[in-house]
């Protein structure tokens, strides 16, 4: 199936959702779960906490790890030279390193994916297992990936802050008395015409 994406005003995106939910019956739609997993960082720290460790030793250690996207612990201890030191000196700093290392990539926690919403033929309870989250909505306990894979519908509802700009900005010129149709303007203004709206008086 493809996936859809649609941009909508961040403030009327839980209508939207609704709308569907209306629509196509609750049982038939729900949002999907994410899992965020542990980072080297995080690792780090959830290790030097369990290991009753002093924070400020754990958080200098967290800090020696490079700061590029997603980066491995093996990675990290190859590229820092600091962190191969103290890894190589303290043994404590060793077992920490080492034990973060096997948590590392493991989840953490879940969550709800921001946009993704899945719409299903039949109620989602046959073909997926689903979750409550603690906020009591439903959602599927699959992640988006293997909900392709079952080749259902999912649909990204994005909550896009610029429509919710535009749309602020033409409730506040209305209030000033001023009418404006975004359709109406031109892609290749040069600002002559949207600059009438925005002069003062």
């Amino acid at each position: 199936m493809p996936d859809i994406d649609i941009d909508f005003c961040m403030n009327r995106r839980g209508e939207v959702i609704e709308y569907v939910t209306n629509k196509y019956g609750r049982e038939n739609v729900a949002q999907i779960i994410t899992f965020g997993t542990m980072a080297a960082k995080a690792a780090i720290k959830d290790v030097g906490r369990a290991m009753d460790m002093p924070y400020s030793d754990v958080d200098r250690i967290a800090k020696m790890v490079p700061t590029t996207l997603n980066i491995k612990l093996d990675d990290a201890l190859k590229e820092s030279v600091a962190m191969q030191e103290v890894y190589e000196k303290d043994p404590q700093v060793k077992q920490l390193l080492d034990t973060a290392r096997k948590l590392e990539g493991m989840v953490r926690n879940s969550g709800v994916h921001a946009a993704g919403v899945v719409i299903s033929p039949r109620p989602l309870i046959e073909l997926v297992p689903l979750h409550k989250t603690k906020n009591d909505e439903i959602v599927t306990a699959f992640d988006m990936v293997a909900i392709e894979k079952m080749g259902l519908l999912k649909m990204d509802f994005l909550g896009l802050t610029t429509l919710t700009i535009l749309d602020d900005t033409l409730k506040l010129l209305a209030q000033k008395g001023k009418q404006v149709v975004l359709d109406e303007i031109p892609l290749e203004d040069s600002g002559d015409l949207t600059r009438r709206f925005f002069t003062r008086g």
